[in-house]
């Protein structure tokens, strides 16, 4: 999560223009589409990154008997709970043209595309 550029991305939800956001693909749901995909994607690096940072803690205390409280651990913990949410994330990105979207049923012809649907 370090490598992601640090954003201003609203902690919370806001409300949002949904013609703009149809705007950008010709069609609202589209849009959502995008970003879901994009917040899949995005909240896939972040449980990823945890898991990493959270591995290191796990190779000290391997016994089972040896469960402590770690002030390490519970600060890692609280700083990605307060990471905005990958759903936020996404809407600014889409915002602010940062994803890159293609719909692959736009490189099909019209006669493919019936060949499909039968």
């Amino acid at each position: 999560m370090e490598k992601r550029k640090k954003k201003a991305v609203p902690q919370t939800t806001i409300t949002r223009d949904l013609d703009e956001f149809g705007a950008k693909t010709g069609n609202l749901y589209e849009s959502v589409i995008v970003m879901s995909k994009r917040a899949n994607q995005i909240s896939a690096e972040m449980k990823e990154d945890l898991e990493q940072k959270l591995m290191e803690f796990s190779a000290f205390t391997e016994g089972a008997d040896e469960i402590q409280e770690n002030t390490e651990q519970i600060e890692l913990s609280k700083f990605y709970e307060k990471l905005p949410k990958p759903v936020l994330v996404a809407a600014k990105e889409f915002e602010e043209d940062e994803i890159s979207y293609r719909n692959p049923l736009d490189s099909l012809t019209t006669e493919e595309v019936e060949d499909d649907l039968i």
